[in-house]
């Protein structure tokens, strides 16, 4: 079973004006928002996915991650392939 972190879009036009686009309305009645780019949100999802699964290749030895690095370094860090997080995207 894999995990859905609730979500939508938030698009800013030209002018700096931003609207939600919520067609399952999930935020109706919320206030305030957290922007995260759909490439690290779905990273997010995966790793989510990977934990629950107790699936980890080489947790221990992931080590100190610069701070700077992207959360998608994870998956190379961890070990997997590019075939291995194509299969986990089938999951969705």
């Amino acid at each position: 079973m894999a995990y859905k972190i609730d979500n939508a879009i938030i698009k800013k036009d030209i002018n700096g004006q931003v609207t939600l686009i919520d067609p399952e309305n999930v935020f109706g009645d919320e206030d305030a928002f957290i922007a995260i780019k759909s490439d690290d949100l779905i990273t997010i999802q995966l790793l989510i996915n990977g934990i629950m699964r107790n699936d980890f290749k080489n947790w221990r030895e992931v080590g100190a991650i610069p701070e700077r690095e992207p959360i998608k370094s994870l998956f190379v860090r961890l070990g997997y392939s590019k075939e291995d997080i194509a299969n986990m995207l089938k999951d969705f």
